[in-house]
């Protein structure tokens, strides 16, 4: 999140603005706190390479948190908000964490967290008062300067996995030895692909501490627009900032493409999307269904992008390539892709395989060697993050599933994510999952637990009225067999559904699917 060139050019202009408030932020005035904030922590004995972690709710003082990292060399672990104490606690001890930052509103769970994590040596409140465990941030930063570290060095965020298969892991990139003003190649990929310029408006609606709106916010900085930060996601909020401030460029999840078609009509039709320019999707596989519609509503400014936070490899569409192939998440402009089956060996065209990539950029899991031994093929010479799909004859790459996920009913294998995507469709659902839970005869079936949009009954005939949906589009054994409601499913805020939470009611201790 560098800024210095653009403090100096155009210091007055609004390097963010809060959505909910309006409150502003000047280059001038990010320029200064970022600056502030990393003499603190040179101050504090962090050297280059050591670690820090940001607990908190997007807000007005997150980019800088990051920022002053990004200026000294320090590694800062942006921390999932909705964390309790205990998972907290893990994360900021695994990643060898000095320094909490927090915020009020985190400020007792970060407490408790504390208890467990002798090695923090500081913790900070960005916006409550100071007490005996936490130090308000503008009271600790008051007496640094406002100017560059004299030994500024290019630092990176660590992020953890979501978790959605097991224990978070920190995922290290190794960091260059660079200056914070120095554009990595990555950088100037990403610029060119998205279109990023000097003058942008860039409307972020997904929580911070998530790396591909961390990755997004960054390089609109870097290049010197604007970002307006939604502290929530809300549809109709989300299409009047369009308008209120003229965005040209946004990142989303699919989930929030289905939140918006499902919008009253007159909603949908007032909203004025002249000035975007780029839309870019990612994180959780887009409904067929719904990515037309939002092609339809929008005009094809819609990108999307499959990746790893690991970086294994990268690949794109823009919206007239996916209209050709609908369903794809784009052919491979970085890594060597390879599908393969459980032999290592690859697939044909067309079959489904687990997703390797000859790694593009370097990782590991930090302080995890076994998790980062398992990601990689025998050889060492390949990465896998779990994920399923296969290669059309063109190239174009289409996402299946997680491998962890995958139900093998009777010998046959089937993949959740197209009964998913289909049921997120039905215009009473709001949210689905799809797994496998045991079945004495097939050793597992399809499950589906469904989420009614507000209004709903959730009830038998509803059940049997989604059970007909899915018998009409998709064959028998793709469908479920039984259908359960939940009032909320836990989709994680950067769109990625919890599923083993919900699969793992139904499983019990069972370790094995073999019955």
């Amino acid at each position: 999140m560098y800024s210095g060139k653009h403090a100096l050019d155009h210091p007055d202009r609004a390097a963010f603005i809060m959505a909910s408030t309006g409150e502003v932020v000047t280059y001038r005035e990010y320029e200064a706190r970022t600056n502030k904030l990393a003499h603190l922590l040179r101050q504090k004995g962090l050297k280059q390479r050591d670690h820090y972690a940001i607990f908190m709710e997007n807000n007005a003082w997150y980019f800088e948190c990051c920022g002053a990292g990004e200026r000294s060399g320090l590694y800062y672990t942006c921390v999932n908000s909705y964390l309790t104490a205990e998972e907290l606690a893990y994360i900021i001890n695994n990643s060898e964490s000095r320094i909490l930052i927090t915020s009020e509103a985190k400020r007792e769970v970060a407490r408790e967290a504390l208890k467990e994590c002798p090695n923090v040596i500081m913790a900070i409140v960005v916006d409550g008062e100071s007490d005996d465990q936490f130090i308000n941030l503008s009271e600790t930063t008051a007496g640094f300067p406002t100017t560059p570290l004299e030994d500024e060095k290019l630092g990176l965020s660590m992020l953890y996995s979501s978790g959605t298969t097991g224990k978070p892991k920190g995922i290290l990139r190794p960091m260059p030895d660079n200056l914070p003003s120095e554009q990595i190649p990555l950088y100037i990929f990403l610029q060119k692909l998205w279109q990023y310029r000097e003058d942008m408006v860039y409307l972020s609606p997904a929580p911070l501490y998530h790396s591909a709106p961390q990755a997004a916010v960054s390089f609109a900085i870097r290049f010197g627009g604007t970002v307006i930060i939604m502290e929530r996601f809300d549809p109709e909020h989300y299409l009047s900032l369009i308008e209120k401030y003229k965005v040209t460029h946004s990142q989303l999840v699919p989930t929030m493409f289905s939140r918006m078609l499902k919008l009253p009509e007159e909603i949908r039709k007032r909203a004025d999307l002249s000035s975007l320019e780029v839309v870019i999707h990612a994180a959780a596989p887009c409904p067929v269904q719904v990515k037309q519609q939002i092609i339809d509503w929008w005009g094809p400014i819609i990108h999307e992008y499959y990746g790893a936070t690991e970086g294994l490899g990268f690949t794109a569409c823009n919206s007239a390539e996916w209209l050709a192939h609908p369903g794809t998440v784009g052919r491979v402009l970085l890594g060597d892709l390879h599908i393969l089956d459980e032999e290592m060996k690859p697939c044909p065209t067309g079959t489904a395989g687990t997703i390797w990539f000859k790694t593009a950029t370097e990782f590991e899991y930090f302080n995890d060697p076994e998790r980062t031994r398992e990601a990689m093929s025998p050889d060492g010479t390949m990465s896998t993050v779990g994920d399923m799909g296969y290669i059309d004859e063109d190239g174009f790459l289409y996402l299946t599933d997680r491998s962890t996920f995958m139900i093998i009913s009777g010998g046959v294998n089937i993949y959740p994510q197209e009964c998913e995507n289909l049921l997120i469709t039905h215009p009473k659902v709001a949210d689905a999952a799809v797994f496998g839970v045991p079945n004495e005869d097939f050793g597992e079936e399809v499950k589906a637990v469904i989420q009614p949009l507000p209004g709903i009954t959730p009830d038998a005939e509803l059940a049997e009225e989604l059970s007909a949906f899915c018998h009409v589009h998709l064959s028998p054994q793709k469908c479920p067999r039984s259908i359960d409601f939940e009032e909320q499913l836990p989709r994680l805020p950067t769109g990625k559904l919890y599923k083993r939470i919900l699969r793992d009611r139904y499983w019990g201790d069972k370790k094995s699917r073999i019955l």
